[in-house]
């Protein structure tokens, strides 16, 4: 049962949500964890497999350094504790995709723990823990459609069984969907920051299962916990725990009992349905990999794992406001992506107005970009292009309305400013002052009652004038010229 509108709000004071999400990432190496298969994503199913992958009797798995690598800087990234001494286990369970009947994780000895990130929140910042990172291996993939034959089949796809993983696990400190999903996108901005992961949720390279309770607000206790599985967007995994939790309250508010279950989200019906059911914790019957040693990672490798860090996104937002005199949310929007964020600095280091830069990386450049539905890497103007647009409007070379013309021709042609601005023959402003003076003075002559509003102190009014003339001259005269010949005609 769900709360009606009515009833919600009066549940919403009552209750509060205790969430807390379980986040893998798949590794970003070209070969499998414990073996040496290939991870290319899109091959025929079941061809990027051996002995190891599929649980063969006899094969031995052999630890990818790679994934141990990248998996620490991860950690490292999300202000992890990386341990020097982690523990590979067995965890037991059955499914169709699982061949050797057990997948190999870490336990009780993870890779790293007690780590934390900050996201924004009304009035300030929050801080979401993080309970763990550790490295695990994925299970191979169940397909139920495109047998139109068979409707009862399932195929299974072993390609993605031992691609290596990273599991991250939140504390429960998110207590509402809005702050779920800021936390994942802090999560993927910082891991795709790292370069050990492209984090691209289509592929599975990075998967989400939420648990999610109500209590009493006040109360310490826990409520009975669901969770919500392979929830395929950030947006989908806020609608599904909007939904699941206003459910908890409306059966709590019922005089019910919630069941611990896990849950599947129906991103068209806005809605979640029970997958199976979990009465109590299930028992993994966890224990030591017997064929992995311990893993060492020791001091000395730990702080050469930690100089391949990169500046991480809020350290570079706060430096690029330092450095650039850009705003806050100039900074925001131009760290989106780590590619973005690089050529921005290289652009605004070669041009003469850093802040005049970033305004056309937004306004005109992100802009036509999301008309076509593209990234910035696919942008045919470079930011070395964008450098030498915004200096020659700075210099007052182009005017404006020249620079969107010259946008849309580099769109059109799909080719960068530079080489745009050369075949247009390097257009610039009318600086001719004698063709400007008479076309001011035939505007001034033909408004006279504006001119005596202007001599009688209404200074604004020089702006209907500039209008006039930029106007007569088809945009092409310097606005800068312009208003100087105004103010001293005026004046005169």
């Amino acid at each position: 049962m769900v709360t009606t509108p009515e009833t919600s709000v009066a549940a919403r004071a009552r209750y509060e949500a205790v969430i807390g999400l379980e986040v893998h990432v798949q590794l970003l190496t070209a070969t499998k964890i414990f073996c040496s298969c290939s991870t290319r994503f899109g091959n025929p199913p079941n061809t990027n497999v051996c002995p190891v992958c599929l649980g063969l009797p006899g094969a031995l798995p052999v630890l990818n350094r790679k994934a141990v690598e990248f998996a620490a800087l991860a950690a490292m990234a999300l202000n992890c504790q990386v341990n020097a001494t982690s523990i590979f286990a067995r965890k037991n369970y059955f499914y169709p995709d699982l061949p050797k009947g057990y997948q190999i994780s870490q336990y009780d000895k993870p890779l790293a723990e007690h780590g934390a990130i900050e996201i924004p929140v009304q009035g300030g910042a929050k801080k979401i823990g993080i309970t763990r990172v550790h490295l695990e291996e994925d299970a191979g993939k169940s397909l139920h459609e495109g047998f139109a034959d068979s409707v009862d089949t399932t195929a299974i796809d072993l390609n993605r069984s031992g691609v290596a993983l990273i599991e991250i696990v939140s504390e429960p400190d998110i207590a509402s969907p809005e702050e779920a999903y800021e936390y994942l996108i802090r999560l993927k901005e910082i891991i795709l920051y790292t370069g050990v992961s492209d984090c691209n949720m289509e592929e599975g390279s990075l998967r989400c299962d939420a648990n999610v309770s109500v209590r009493a607000r006040g109360q310490r206790e826990f409520g009975t916990k669901t969770e919500v599985k392979n929830v395929n967007s950030f947006r989908f995994i806020r609608e599904a725990l909007e939904y699941e939790i206003e459910r908890q309250k409306g059966v709590l508010e019922s005089g019910g009992q919630i069941t611990q279950e896990t849950r599947l989200y129906n991103s068209n019906e806005g809605k979640t349905y029970n997958m199976r059911s979990k009465e109590q914790a299930h028992d993994y019957r966890y224990f030591p990999e017997p064929d992995l040693l311990p893993l060492i990672i020791d001091e000395k490798r730990q702080a050469e794992i930690r100089r391949s860090l990169p500046e991480l996104p809020e350290a570079r937002r706060k430096r690029m406001v330092a450095d650039y005199g850009i705003t806050e949310y100039d900074a925001q929007v131009l760290t989106f992506s780590k590619a973005l964020a690089d050529q921005f600095e290289a652009a605004a280091k070669a041009a003469k107005n850093p802040k005049r830069v970033a305004n056309l990386v937004q306004s005109e450049l992100m802009g036509r970009l999301k008309a076509k539905g593209c990234e910035i890497e696919q942008s045919p103007i470079s930011m070395k292009g964008v450098a030498l647009s915004a200096d020659l409007v700075e210099s007052g070379v182009i005017s404006g309305k020249m620079l969107k013309d010259l946008y849309d021709l580099s769109f059109a042609r799909e080719k960068d400013f530079p080489d745009v601005y050369e075949e247009e023959g390097r257009p610039e402003q009318s600086r001719d002052t004698s063709a400007l003076e008479q076309t001011i003075d035939e505007i001034l002559a033909a408004h006279p009652r504006q001119v005596e509003q202007f001599r009688a102190g209404k200074t604004a009014v020089i702006g209907f004038f500039v209008g006039q003339v930029m106007r007569a001259s088809k945009r092409q005269a310097n606005p800068q010229l312009v208003n100087e010949l105004l103010t001293r005609k005026l004046g005169g």
